[in-house]
């Protein structure tokens, strides 16, 4: 299949979630509802500890994977049960199927078990004439349907209950009736004289502790017990990953795994199997057999990578798609493989093949959600990101792309092409401040947001006459602007001017800044980053200023971490690069450094704002109390708090380019969420959330306002 062929169908699998308003409505009613299950769950709970905890017994355990296995295979082994290691998922496959033919089993009961879906295990058994049947419900829904899980917990989250009633329907040759209770019971009666018959039960593990060879099912249905004890013949699935040290560990898992997959308490059924066990065999108690398969299939390679490790520590727990929100508008199926959401790319691009894993990596906003509730503390967007970079540099980023960052590496012929453009929209824009709608196949990137003007006069061209006035006698602070201040949202570069001046500071604009680089690191274009980097390094020199300054939490990571990060590689740069950082502040947590105040007495404003937290500026920065404090102390305005604040609107840099279908989506539920409020003002500290809110506000035709908080702050000084 060609590169193109393989785009459209992507997009078309996108394109198909999206109208699946079955599966939206879902997904959307369950990740409203599980912040606040999750955190009624984890009441009186340590989260942090728990997460520490977990992240540093599954890294140690890691690297001590080869003694932990042969730890548990011994002890295993002691209690009669035979252990298997497979290499790879060929070899998995084969041990269980030639075992199944050794044995004459004809039938099988299996409970849930994701590495067995990963290795596709029921279609290579089905091949070798055995009867495969699911006993988990939302697997054996599935199974109906002829279809893959589109979650890791919930397999089945995506289906309503009427098309479930259908596929009972059609199974069990009667009219079965969307009523839930009902269902549950057919399938149980069904499913009971499946066990009966079965001659071989395999199950999963959610982890399997070598100080005692125990394996470990923790669910909320009594299949996977009837699944382990009730055939003659038990095979375990286990990923070597899940091979932990001691109980200790185990009850952390136990403790994590149920609060963050669903936001319960507990399970309703923890179960350990340690050894073989009597069953009855032809009315004949004996012993059954116990066979552990530990599977590879990639886990070691993903463990030697110094950076991709750190997935190691994942439980499978799923809550990163909980609060995915690209995951909560195309669901699983999209992922293509088996493993859906930002970690699913990663497995995939180990366990399975690394190509499949290139076009679903590119589904990550990169707002970092799944991080702050990954009890593993995974940092998801960071690999995905190295993800991106290694397949940039295998086959490159496209010419398009290459040639767009060239052009931007450029400042000279990119500012002046931008100076071009604030005469020639004038055809787009009717000397309006917004473009509201594109002509052909640009078309989609207008259809549920406006664009935003490109200003006629750049904030560069204002800042030099406001700095004829600067006397060299005071702190100095380069200001870094970025692209949009600079050239699409002037005012707000005007007002930090306002609020740093005041604060007794002179201010300048080093007129060499380039774009941040942020843009080409999202692409993986490491080249075209540390260009960027180096140009900005030494624009912010400038002066030898006291501080550093932006008003755009991206350009502030870009210039706190990432400038230093790629340019570690060249000694002298990465020292002037980390002269630079030092100096770099957000300028919210500037504003209130410097001690910022309104002059008079009374509070200056007036009025209700709600607050967006930028992905950037809560979770990289974590500033998010910093603004709301300065605009309800200094600014003397009223705080309401929207829904899911720090939820991303949807811009995500380039995000909204690459997937405008998904990214419109989005920001709906951040604009529901603002209008929710009662609010005539929306606050935020990143200009490009304003790019995409005021866009959606204005397509809207909402009275609602978006400023920045430097514009508010500014507006109180002058009135206070």
């Amino acid at each position: 299949m060609s590169n193109e062929q393989h785009n459209q169908d992507f997009k078309a699998s996108i394109q198909k979630a999206l109208n699946d308003q079955v599966m939206r409505g879902a997904l959307s009613r369950f990740a409203d509802a599980y912040p606040t299950a999750r955190k009624n769950a984890y009441e009186g709970v340590d989260i942090e500890a728990l997460r520490s905890e977990i992240a540093c017994a599954k890294g140690k355990n890691g690297e001590n994977l080869d003694q932990l296995i042969q730890l548990f295979t011994e002890n295993a082994t002691k209690r009669g049960a035979k252990v298997y290691f497979a290499k790879t998922a060929e070899d998995a496959n084969r041990y269980i199927a030639n075992l199944a033919i050794e044995k004459k089993v004809k039938k099988i009961v299996k409970s849930k078990s994701m590495a067995s879906e990963e290795i596709h295990l029921n279609d290579h058994l089905k091949k070798a004439g055995l009867i495969v049947n699911e006993t988990d419900l939302g697997e054996w829904i599935i199974q109906l349907a002829g279809q893959k899980p589109s979650h890791m917990v919930m397999p089945a989250i995506h289906l309503s209950k009427e098309q479930v009633a259908g596929y009972f329907s059609k199974e069990l040759k009667s009219d079965i009736p969307p009523d839930i209770p009902l269902m549950v019971q057919k399938a149980r009666v069904e499913l009971r004289t499946k066990f009966l018959e079965a001659d071989m039960g395999i199950s999963g593990a959610n982890f399997a502790v070598a100080e005692t060879g125990t394996i470990a099912t923790v669910t909320n249905e009594g299949n996977a017990r009837l699944t382990t004890t009730l055939p003659r013949v038990h095979v375990a699935l286990v990923g070597i990953e899940k091979v932990i040290n001691d109980f200790k560990e185990a009850a952390n898992i136990i403790k994590a795994l149920p609060k963050s997959a669903t936001g319960q308490l507990i399970t309703s059924y923890v179960t350990m199997v340690t050894g073989v066990t009597p069953t009855e065999v032809d009315g004949q108690v004996q012993d059954k057999e116990l066979h552990i398969v530990l599977m590879d299939n990639g886990r070691s390679d993903m463990l030697k990578d110094p950076k991709f490790k750190q997935a190691w520590q994942c439980i499978r727990c799923a809550s990163c798609l909980n609060v995915c929100p690209a995951y909560q508008m195309v669901g699983g199926h999209v992922y293509g493989h088996i493993y859906a959401g930002g970690i699913g790319a990663i497995l995939t691009f180990f366990f399975n093949d690394p190509t499949d894993a290139e076009k679903p990596q590119n589904l990550c906003l990169g707002c970092g959600r799944c991080t702050e509730v990954c009890p593993g503390k995974i940092p998801i967007p960071d690999l995905i990101l190295e993800m991106r970079r290694r397949m940039a540099q295998k086959k490159g980023i496209g010419l398009i792309p290459k040639a767009i960052f060239d052009l931007v590496a450029n400042r000279k012929l990119m500012h002046s092409l931008l100076r071009v453009a604030s005469i020639g929209q004038f055809p787009l824009t009717g000397g309006k401040p917004f473009i509201r709608h594109l002509p052909f196949f640009f078309s989609e990137l207008t259809k549920e947001r406006s664009l935003p003007a490109v200003a006629p006069k750049p904030f560069r061209d204002i800042a030099k006459e406001r700095e004829k006035k600067n006397t060299g006698k005071k702190k100095r602070v380069n200001f870094y602007a970025g692209c949009l201040i600079d050239f699409v949202y002037p005012h707000i570069g005007t007002a930090v001017y306002d609020v740093l001046e005041h604060a007794g500071c002179e201010v300048y604009f080093p007129w060499e800044q380039a774009c941040c680089g942020a843009p080409a690191k999202y692409m993986g274009d490491t080249d075209s980053q540390t260009r960027l980097a180096k140009q900005n390094v030494a624009a912010m020199e400038e002066g030898n200023p006291d501080y550093i300054v932006s008003a755009c939490p991206t350009c502030t990571v870009a210039m706190m971490e990432d400038v230093v990060e790629v340019l570690k590689e060249d000694p002298a740069w990465h020292e002037r690069a980390k002269k630079v950082a030092a100096k770099v502040r957000d300028f919210s947590a500037l504003a209130e450094e410097l001690g910022v105040k309104a002059p008079g007495k009374k509070k200056s404003l007036k009025g209700k704002f709600t607050y967006h937290d930028s992905c950037h500026y809560r979770r990289h920065l974590h500033l998010s109390d910093v603004p709301r404090k300065l605009l309800t102390e200094v600014a003397g305005m009223e705080l309401v708090e929207m829904k899911d604040s720090d939820q991303c609107c949807g811009m995500a840099g380039s995000y909204l380019v690459k997937f405008p279908e998904i990214s419109a989506p989005i920001l709906q539920k951040k604009l529901d969420n603002i209008a929710a409020t009662g609010s005539e003002l929306v606050c935020v500290d990143c200009p490009g959330c304003v790019m995409q809110i005021a866009g959606g506000l204005d397509k809207r035709h909402s009275s609602v306002k978006i400023r920045h908080t430097a514009e508010i702050l500014a507006e109180a000084l002058r009135k206070g």
